[in-house]
């Protein structure tokens, strides 16, 4: 039984990476750079994805693709920017795929040197695991959860190359100990880099910023 239930799994992936790399591969013809945004529920993703965006298109195409289980919600508050956005609701299902961005793509404009925003569905488990054909996955780890989220899911915080310390604006409201999150990302990815912000200041936006336009000129 145990051995089926890894050859399934194996299945799967194999199939997903496959997509994955046919997605990568053409929006590396327009040097479109590709973020998977990832967190657990209520991290404040969204709201950041649509201060993010409302700054981005005035500099560069883009576009955003959302992830949940049910309602357009997300998605409407992104085209309210001006920013087109395509909804994928996965049901019971805990994250998107790499199928689902590339049927995505087809109701999207092209985005020559521009951004691709995923906003994966809220879940520090299963989106680890699935590549979607994006450039890196950043995730969104907001000061409301506790210090210790890295050690409780490793891979996830493995797999992002960039942490977003998200809510800033309330830690003087919180019992966070921001040294300890930090030991706790590093321990687990020495690597990451590290930007504390917040959506409703607009503290670490500029770094934030920054960041975006060195990974477009890798793309």
């Amino acid at each position: 039984m145990h051995t089926r239930v890894l050859q399934l799994e194996q299945d799967i992936l194999a199939g997903n990476n496959h997509v994955a790399a046919h997605v990568r591969e053409h929006l590396a013809t327009q040097h479109t750079l590709a973020l998977n945004l990832v967190s657990s529920p209520g991290s404040g993703k969204t709201t950041l994805l649509v201060e993010t965006v409302s700054r981005l298109k005035a500099h560069r195409p883009v576009a955003v693709i959302e992830g949940d289980q049910q309602t357009s919600l997300d998605a409407e508050r992104i085209r309210a920017t001006g920013v087109p956005a395509v909804q994928i609701n996965t049901g019971k299902g805990c994250h998107l795929d790499a199928r689902m961005v590339h049927e995505a793509l087809h109701d999207l404009p092209p985005l020559p040197r521009g951004v691709l925003m995923i906003e994966n569905v809220g879940n520090l488990v299963c989106p680890a695991g699935f590549d979607l054909g994006e450039q890196t996955k950043v995730l969104v780890f907001s000061v409301t959860e506790g210090e210790d989220k890295p050690l409780k899911y490793p891979d996830m915080f493995q797999a992002a190359s960039l942490v977003l310390l998200a809510k800033c604006d309330l830690l003087p409201h919180l019992r966070f100990d921001m040294a300890r999150a930090l030991a706790c990302i590093r321990q687990v990815n020495p690597d990451a880099t590290i930007i504390p912000l917040s959506s409703t200041t607009g503290e670490g936006f500029d770094a934030w910023m920054d960041w975006i336009e060195q990974q477009c000129a890798k793309a």
